[in-house]
């Protein structure tokens, strides 16, 4: 191969096809939407005939991240379901994982009673009888036949029994995520504002940096942002700044990748003084720079109150309050 074949060979984009497939009531639903967030274009209960022909016309959109969910609902279509499989999978270009999520009877048969809800395979409706319960098994029974094949060619099996939603949407996240080699599992922000506008509501975390020395009352700052070089400087260089930053710096360095494991897909943390223009905003920046280099993840900066504090009017704080 020539030179050049071997670096066009090197710039082709591989496309991720996961396949969730697995008995009704076992969590194909959660998987799926576990995958959504993590960037995957999902689609649900699509004939397994036409599967190619969607992904062709995935890679010529550019998608390079799509999800199929495959379920008992699909009927005749399981039968050229494993052939279908086959078919998907290309190398160097197209990358095939199938996602089979399993649950013992007992627990099956316990998450359709309480939600009340037919087995797609049972032979009655009436779910909350005796006779519902045996068409529910039934249905179990039968369901298991018909998924033999797409079992046996499963990457990832997951028993679903002793797991909750937020158990099994963990499982999806680390086989699939960022430690898997996709995209990060958590998108993160640092929020500066004002207490004087109110803390920012869908906060996970809050800093208070009030205690600090307010640039507000030093001749020629008081107008400047915390953007600005000049208060920037100030803020750093003020008693406890770095102290501070070290001290949070480690906190979230030990926090971040623990909600990424809980499986958050937002994680919002918010700084604070007293207008939000100056200390927070400072507070904010460094922060941010601090967690791109240890944990590698993207970190939003969003300066809400910067722009938004009165500084005209004689002496005092932006509200009218102490220094603090």
């Amino acid at each position: 191969m020539t030179e050049a074949g071997a670096t066009e060979k090197a710039n082709v984009k591989v496309t991720s096809v996961v396949v969730v497939t697995g008995l009704s009531g076992a969590g194909k639903t959660t998987a799926v939407n576990a995958l959504e967030d993590l960037g995957y274009f999902c689609v649900d209960s699509l004939p397994t005939t036409v599967l190619p022909a969607t992904l062709s016309a995935f890679a010529a959109a550019g998608v390079r991240r799509v999800a199929f969910g495959i379920d008992v609902r699909m009927r005749r279509f399981l039968d050229d379901a494993a052939t279908v499989l086959k078919q998907l999978e290309i190398p160097g270009e197209r990358e095939l994982t199938v996602l089979f999520l399993d649950a013992a009877d007992e627990a099956l048969l316990r998450r359709f009673s309480s939600t009340r809800r037919p087995h797609p395979l049972s032979t009655s409706s009436e779910a909350g009888s005796e006779q519902g319960a045996l068409a529910v098994l039934d249905g179990i029974r039968i369901e298991r036949e018909l998924l033999t094949a797409l079992r046996a060619r499963a990457s990832v099996v997951l028993d679903t029994t002793r797991m909750s939603v937020h158990d099994l949407r963990r499982e999806v996240l680390q086989h699939f995520g960022g430690s898997a080699g996709g995209a990060p599992r958590v998108r993160t922000r640092l929020l500066s504002f004002g207490f004087k506008f109110g803390p920012p509501v869908d906060a996970d975390m809050v800093l208070d940096v009030r205690f600090l020395d307010n640039p507000y009352f030093v001749p020629g700052l008081s107008k400047l942002p915390g953007t600005s070089p000049a208060v920037r400087d100030y803020v750093l260089g003020s008693d406890g700044t770095t102290e501070f930053l070290d001290h949070a710096g480690k906190l979230l360095e030990f926090c971040l990748p623990r909600f990424e494991r809980e499986g958050k897909s937002y994680l919002t943390l918010a700084v604070g003084c007293t207008g939000g223009r100056h200390r927070s905003v400072v507070v904010s920046e460094q922060l941010a720079e601090r967690l791109r280099k240890s944990t590698g993840l993207p970190i939003d900066v969003i300066h809400r109150d910067v722009d938004r504090v009165n500084i005209a009017g004689k002496g005092g704080d932006p509200d009218g309050g102490s220094s603090t």
